[in-house]
């Protein structure tokens, strides 16, 4: 009953604060009665509340912010920095570790134990930050008995394994304790968490002749990180597949899952693939990582010209705005970042997405996929019907999904989509190629986005130097005020690659009557062009070059991702 009373004041407060409403917490309790899940973890799932407002009241209260130890996976790194015998004394259990931001994340019974969380500052030393959250009385101690009672380094599991037997029953169990005992599972787990905290946006499991290759994709670029005997494949092969729901026993069909598991500390969603080959199933899994991956326009360190000219975008209350680049260059993430702007209880968005990756609230979100018989052009007739404001295609790839994405957009809605061109002017063509009338395109395209993702030098390692006579004739007319670039050099920090991270460039062309009216009469890419730069137009390339100038990048890093050739001669 007091703990009844207890959740129940958490929720008055925030119904008190007007940060839910008293139907939404109705929802929550009748919820809660179904699956007994504290009723702040509850408010956030359901997207009533956000997760940063339930701390705060929380705070207040009695620190009930909760982690399900169930979910959560193993970090040896964590676990180093606290001595097992202090753990189970205090009934703490390290759960991450975050070294570039020196943040040590515990699970506790008890918040406030004032003497503990002391005692392990000192232990730590104050470079250390000490993040809490609450865990179940009953979880925390079979995970303490857990954790730290089995070997969960890669080298040490990968040494466990060559002394014992793999037993693929244990394998398939999902959840429980028992799990443990059984190296290969902590083995996937354990290469999960070094990917995500290594930000990986892919992990490859590439079988060859006699041995299987692992592989991350850091900042758009891939990288073996092991090479295994051949014998670990099938192992790892069956556990990824019980977890991500597939089905063990297909190896010659390719499969596609899904799966959630909280990797240091938050909720990391993969979506799996596998693809039978000569030497057995390969398995790519894409690493979507809400907290990283969709951020809001003012932190996507854009220049105040691109944020001003993506806002009036945005503006506009019908017509299509086109985001366009290569696969792999963050269309989606960028698309989601546009919707986050306008995306409130007074506006109804639907998406079509093939499939969807990252789940948000108030949004409604389809897949469109060949189980539903459903496609983009279906979806959007059916969505039609749904009342929206705003309207999300994953992708315009045939002449019927463009028809019905520029019908919804001339009936009053505003319509987001992506189409794989080269360049903003480039949309043009291609729309022309797949059958769309110059006519209906013009006055129904708010603007087209090319982007392009390049990776940002190392602060720590950078290396200044004066450009050669060559590199000055790329930069143009700003040459004569750039006495010094930067250039990659590597160093612990970075991996020794001498990049840490990624940014977008991006070349924004907004429409208006004078370019739709060339777009009408079919003028050549010559004249469009001439009209755009003479409206301010800057090309990727010269976005590019000014990232080169601000030391954010280096010009070999841009001449990969964008076509400086023409800026020769």
């Amino acid at each position: 009953m007091a703990e009844q009373r207890k959740k129940l004041r958490l929720g008055e407060l925030l119904v008190q604060q007007g940060l839910i409403t008293t139907d939404q917490l109705s929802i929550a309790l009748a919820e809660q009665r179904h699956n007994n899940i504290p009723i702040g973890r509850l408010l956030v799932r359901l997207g009533f509340v956000t997760e940063s407002a339930i701390r705060d009241i929380m705070a207040r209260t009695i620190g009930q912010e909760s982690i399900d130890l169930a979910q959560v996976v193993a970090d040896s790194e964590a676990l180093r920095h606290v001595p097992q015998e202090f753990a189970r004394r205090n009934r703490v259990l390290p759960i991450a570790f975050d070294p570039a931001d020196q943040v040590l994340t515990i699970a506790t019974t008890e918040i406030f134990n004032v003497v503990a969380m002391d005692q392990l500052r000192a232990t730590l030393g104050p470079q250390i930050e000490i993040k809490t959250q609450l865990a179940a009385e009953a979880q925390l101690e079979d995970y303490i008995d857990q954790f730290y009672g089995y070997e969960l380094s890669v080298d040490g599991i990968l040494k466990e394994i060559e002394t014992g037997e793999i037993d693929y029953e244990s394998l398939q169990a999902v959840g429980g304790g028992d799990e443990y005992t059984q190296p290969m599972v902590r083995l996937v787990n354990a290469l999960l968490v070094d990917a995500v905290k290594r930000g990986a946006s892919d992990i490859h499991f590439e079988p060859e002749y006699a041995f299987l290759r692992i592989r991350y994709r850091i900042d758009g670029v891939l990288e073996t990180v092991r090479s295994l005997h051949k014998t670990y494949m099938p192992g790892i092969t069956v556990r990824v597949k019980v977890v991500s729901t597939m089905n063990i026993a297909e190896s010659r069909a390719p499969q596609d899952g899904r799966l959630s598991l909280t990797l240091n500390g938050r909720p990391v969603d993969f979506r799996v693939s596998t693809q039978p080959t000569i030497y057995g199933e390969n398995i790519v899994l894409r690493v979507l990582d809400r907290e990283k991956s969709i951020i809001s326009l003012d932190r996507m360190n854009l220049t105040k010209e691109t944020l001003a000219k993506l806002n009036l975008m945005l503006a506009r209350p019908e017509g299509i705005l086109i985001v366009t680049g290569p696969t792999g260059a963050g269309k989606t993430t960028t698309l989601y970042s546009l919707l986050s702007q306008v995306n409130d209880e007074t506006v109804n968005i639907m998406t079509l997405e093939d499939p969807v990756e990252y789940p948000l609230t108030l949004m409604r979100q389809t897949s469109v996929n060949e189980v539903a018989r459903m496609d983009f052009a279906d979806g959007i007739r059916a969505i039609m019907r749904q009342d929206p404001d705003i309207i999300l295609v994953g992708e315009v790839r045939d002449k019927e999904t463009a028809e019905m994405a520029f019908r919804a957009a001339m009936t009053g809605h505003q319509v987001f989509t992506t189409l794989h061109t080269n360049s903003a002017l480039g949309a043009f063509p291609r729309l022309l190629d797949i059958g769309i009338q110059p006519d209906i395109m013009a006055g129904n395209i708010i603007g087209v986005v090319a982007q392009r993702l390049v990776r940002v030098l190392c602060a720590h390692c950078k290396e200044a130097y004066a450009p050669p006579k060559e590199e000055r004739q790329l930069l143009g007319d700003s040459s004569q005020r750039v006495s010094y670039l930067y250039r990659q050099v590597g160093c612990k920090q970075c991996d020794n690659k001498g990049y840490k991270g990624r940014t977008a460039i991006m070349e924004l062309l907004v429409m208006d009557g004078d370019l739709d009216e060339l777009v009408a009469r079919r003028a050549t890419a010559k004249e469009l062009r001439a009209a755009a730069l003479a409206k301010g137009f800057r090309p990727l390339a010269e976005e590019g070059l000014r990232r080169v100038i601000d030391g954010t990048t280096s010009l070999a890093e841009i001449a990969r991702a964008v076509d400086l050739t023409g800026r020769y001669g």
